[in-house]
């Protein structure tokens, strides 16, 4: 996998990239800002970038939007210290695959690098549980839209469901009986059949839709 690190940290980069050339992917360049950012995404067609949130000149999340809007088949994922949720539910409405937080052990964020390349959303279980809670409340608000869910086979219903309680796609596999590339083929048909970009809107589709119910502690 084929790598682009915008970050304005030089010595955090540095970190990043040795993680990542010891995991076997390339790192084909660096950013020390939003700007260069897009213009590096531009020059070298990475398969992932890896973007920081606070740059100068250009930030994170409007670098992530204006780099999806050019290059959408470029996966972004925010590696940030920010715990905001702000910052967490704008980065997923901007495009982002995933979200992590830099405070992670290596580890941890080794083993997220196979997720990302399998497609497969990045979310810490804590940051994964905020957003299904946000995603209910507006669902709450809004009501279920209906029809699109009927696209749907009910493999793919299954699927969707299992998504929606976090499990990655080899969890899906062993759940199901099925083989994982399954499972990936038919991520793949139900992000293309409800026009959708990512697992983090296939979890708010099927929460809006009625799909997946669920009920939030009392405050």
């Amino acid at each position: 996998m084929k790598v682009l690190l915008a970050d304005d940290h030089a010595l955090f980069r540095a970190g990043i990239a040795s993680l990542l050339q010891a995991a076997g992917h390339e790192v084909v360049g660096e950013a020390g800002d939003g700007i260069e950012a897009l213009e590096r995404t531009r020059e070298l067609h990475p398969d992932l970038v890896l973007m920081d949130i606070t740059m100068p000149r250009c930030g994170g999340l409007e670098a992530t939007r204006l780099i999806k809007a050019e290059m959408p088949e470029v996966k972004i994922v925010i590696v940030t210290v920010s715990q905001d949720d702000a910052d967490l539910f704008e980065a997923v409405k901007s495009g982002a695959e995933g979200y992590l937080l830099k405070d992670m052990s290596n580890e941890e964020f080794e083993r997220t690098l196979g997720g990302i390349a399998e497609g497969e959303a990045p979310l810490s279980q804590g940051l994964a549980a905020k957003i299904l809670e946000e995603f209910v409340r507006v669902s709450r608000g809004e009501g279920a839209p209906g029809g699109d869910r009927d696209t749907l086979t009910d493999r793919e219903q299954e699927v969707l469901r299992l998504v929606t309680e976090g499990k990655t796609n080899r969890e899906i596999a062993a759940a199901l009986f099925i083989a994982e590339s399954t499972v990936n083929f038919h991520m793949k048909n139900i992000l293309s059949k409800l026009h959708l970009r990512n697992r983090a809107e296939a979890v708010a589709y099927a929460l809006r839709s009625g799909l997946v119910e669920i009920t939030l502690p009392d405050a």
